[in-house]
Order: structure tokens, then C-alpha cells, then sequence
């Protein structure tokens, strides 16, 4: 707590990429020079929610928070250091939804929270995005597994990350099981000749 209360020394050192906790985080600046991408990032912070502006009972609940690392600091406080990442966030009301299959979304261009870009990394959860190939603006949140579950000790710096995400079948209907109609033509061909192929046997 000394130490704390007397902050850190004048000299911050920056960061293009860390490994923290088993991941590596890149600045988006790195990534975009890169096949790779390791700059999204994700937040569970509780926030104070208003129903409007007339809500004279707020309620304090858990809310999430998606954007993207644009500077890593490490403030050194004599006896030990603290990393910080910088980042970007996505206006929440504007920046985010969910479609009719359930994947989240968002508008990487309509960055908010300026005045609150700074996180422990250490709170830091990594997402990826991928681009939404209706709607370019958007793209869709893809949430790597934890150490808990899934962990590489492969030192290869393009070492496998595995990533879960809803399934892409969510929301559609079930079949559950296939009628076929005695009536309906068979798809077969009749106005041309058929040509014979011979199987090749061995090779």
C-alpha cells in the first residue's frame, strides 16, 4: 500500500506485445501488420444501469464490455510492476447486438468510453473478431477457452489457439426425420444417354 500510495517512477515502458496469464496480447497497430490477430479483447465490469433518464432506482449489475488493445503499459512501482492495457472500447448501445441466431456483434468503428481506455490486464479476457460477411461494418465476437480448460505449452510463436463460439445451426429448425414422396419424380435424367466410367482397381 506504501508503495502505491507513493505511484509509480516517472518512466513507463510501452509495449507492442505481452503474454500474460498463458496469452498473448498484441497492440492493434502489431496486428494489423500480421495473418495473426491477438488484439481483441473483452471486459465483465459492474456498472451502474439506468431503465432512462427518469430512473430514480438504478440497478448495478454485470456488464460486458468488447474492443480491442491499442497501447500496453508497464508502470514500474520499485518493487514490483503493474501492466495496463489501453484500449478501444465499443459504445455499448450502439456498438453491439445480438442477431436471430445469437452471435454478438459489433461495430468496431463506433469506439466509446474515451474517458475510461485503461484496464488491469490481468481482467482482460481475449476475443477475435470476424467480419460479418452481410455487413462488413460488423463483425462477430468468436471467445477463446480458458487455462482452465485448454492450455498449449508449445514455445512456437504461432502456437494454436483453440476458440468455441454458438453453433452455427442454433436457432434453426430440427429435422427429425425425412418422408419422401412416392409420387414425386425421381431425379434421374431421361433425355440424354448415360456414359459408363470404368472403376480403376488398384494403384
Amino acid at each position: 500500500m506504501k508503495r502505491l500510495a507513493q505511484g509509480p517512477t516517472k518512466i513507463v515502458f510501452k509495449y507492442c506485445s505481452y503474454r500474460i496469464n498463458g496469452v498473448t496480447y498484441n497492440t492493434k497497430d502489431r496486428d494489423n501488420g500480421r495473418a495473426t490477430q491477438n488484439s481483441g479483447v473483452s471486459l465483465v465490469a459492474k456498472t451502474m444501469q439506468h431503465s432512462s433518464a427518469k430512473d430514480t432506482n438504478p440497478i448495478v449489475s454485470d456488464m460486458m464490455y468488447y474492443g480491442y488493445v491499442e497501447e500496453i503499459w508497464e508502470l514500474d512501482y520499485h518493487d514490483f510492476r503493474v501492466l495496463l492495457f489501453k484500449c478501444a472500447w465499443v459504445q455499448n448501445r450502439s456498438g453491439i447486438k445480438v442477431d436471430d441466431l445469437r452471435f454478438t456483434l459489433v461495430n468496431l468503428n463506433r469506439i466509446g468510453f474515451k474517458d475510461n481506455s485503461f484496464i488491469l490486464a490481468s481482467l482482460a479476457k481475449q476475443v477475435f473478431y470476424i467480419e460479418d460477411p452481410i455487413d462488413q461494418a460488423w463483425s462477430v465476437v468468436l471467445v477463446t477457452l480458458s487455462r482452465e480448460f485448454f492450455e498449449y505449452t508449445r514455445s512456437c510463436e504461432l502456437e494454436e489457439t483453440a476458440i468455441h463460439h454458438q453453433c452455427f445451426t442454433k436457432g434453426l429448425n430440427t429435422i427429425d426425420h425425412c418422408t419422401t414422396d412416392e409420387n414425386e419424380p425421381p431425379c434421374i435424367r431421361e433425355d440424354c444417354e448415360g456414359i459408363w466410367v470404368d472403376n480403376p482397381t488398384g494403384s
